[in-house]
């Protein structure tokens, strides 16, 4: 009888182990993915509050023209502008190279640990014997004490970067276009791929983005003529890519690495790359090439962020996914444009984008339910 009890006991455990794991593995895991085109969900059948979304989609309208969509547990909700339209994304380029990092360091083709001196990283004008000493990770964190000239970049980029020799490597954070440019390079150099070969590769295909081509992303070299701020041997790598395939890469970040099944990114590298090693000058976390809560205390998030109102943002607290895409470009070569110019670009700020991203999260089904 005791026997028989005790069976009894060990069952209704090992069944009540096998729900509960059942339960977290569905909330831990998002079973739907898109295949060849997003699937989508009615977002008022779904639960979301239709007057709260038209005061987004208000909202919205009267920023620059740009293209937005959501993704809500694997499925759009919201597409406003065209999805299709293929835009230079600008820095959120550095977001895309963190996950081909990720990737190739799992496959033990790079070594982040190493030194620029072992590594065989040089540029022209040379770096110096104290610049060398920074790691691959260094670089990674914007954390490389490398203030070298660079291609591309914003003039208050340039006007804010410090004095060469100022910081030793690993001791302060600056968000240095020399370091992003560099890690494209020395991706190049130590698994002998083009990134647009890499990314088309790893990330596009297997995700089935639907509108990503190789020839999509380019490099911006320094001219022979180019003055001494732009003079190195490294490129700006940039990519034109729509809201749609970019949901996608979010949605993959979301997923942790996981689609459908099938782990493409070491989830261990999506966690230690999302989360934050500095603080930034506004006050925010920044990881390996990835922003960490840019959008105040209140949206626990992390995003990849361009000039002009670029944005991947990857809520996993609420399951979201938002991608922004402001229509107007940054200019490749602005040395010809006046501050002025440039000013009237038409952009979008992280204040507007964060009342955006409140707005739309207002409008989700949990916000609306009784004693929420």
């Amino acid at each position: 009888m005791k026997k028989l009890m005790m069976k009894y006991y060990v069952t209704i455990f090992l069944l009540l182990m096998f729900f509960i794991s059942e339960k977290i593995f569905s909330q831990e895991n998002h079973n739907v993915f898109p295949g060849l085109a997003w699937e989508t969900s009615n977002p008022e059948q779904s639960g979301w509050s239709e007057n709260k979304l038209t005061e987004a989609k208000s909202f919205f309208d009267s920023l620059p023209p740009a293209s937005l969509i959501v993704i809500d547990k694997g499925k759009v909700v919201v597409d406003w502008g065209s999805d299709t339209m293929r835009i230079k994304i600008s820095s959120m380029r550095k977001s895309l190279l963190s996950c081909l990092y990720g990737i190739h360091i799992n496959n033990k083709e790079i070594d982040i640990n190493k030194t620029l001196k072992v590594s065989g990283i040089d540029d022209v004008p040379p770096l110096t014997a104290e610049e060398k000493q920074a790691t691959i990770k260094m670089l990674l964190e914007a954390r490389s004490g490398v203030y070298h000239s660079y291609v591309a970049g914003t003039p208050a980029m340039r006007i804010k970067m410090p004095a060469r020799g100022s910081h030793l490597p690993g001791t302060f954070w600056y968000y240095n276009n020399w370091d992003f440019n560099a890690l494209g390079g020395i991706f190049e150099k130590q698994t002998h791929t083009k990134i647009s070969e890499a990314f088309n590769k790893d990330i596009a295909s297997p995700l089935h983005m639907q509108d990503f081509k190789e020839q999509d992303m380019y490099y911006l070299y320094a001219n022979t003529d180019a003055p001494d701020y732009e003079k190195s041997v490294y490129p700006a790598y940039h990519f034109r890519m729509s809201t749609r395939d970019l949901a996608r890469f979010g949605y993959l970040y979301l997923c942790k690495g996981n689609w459908n099944g099938k782990q493409k990114v070491p989830a261990e590298w999506i966690a230690e790359s999302t989360q934050s090693y500095s603080v930034t000058n506004d006050g925010n976390g920044y990881g390996y090439l990835w922003w960490v809560n840019d959008f105040g205390p209140d949206i626990k998030c992390f995003s990849a962020e361009g000039a002009l109102g670029k944005y991947i943002i990857v809520i996993p607290g609420s399951d979201l996914v938002v991608v922004y895409l402001n229509h107007t470009e940054y200019p490749d070569n602005i040395k010809n444009m006046s501050p002025e110019d440039l000013k009237k670009l038409p952009t979008e700020t992280d204040a507007q984008m964060n009342q955006l991203l409140k707005m739309l999260m207002a409008a989700q089904p949990f916000k609306n339910k009784p004693g929420k």
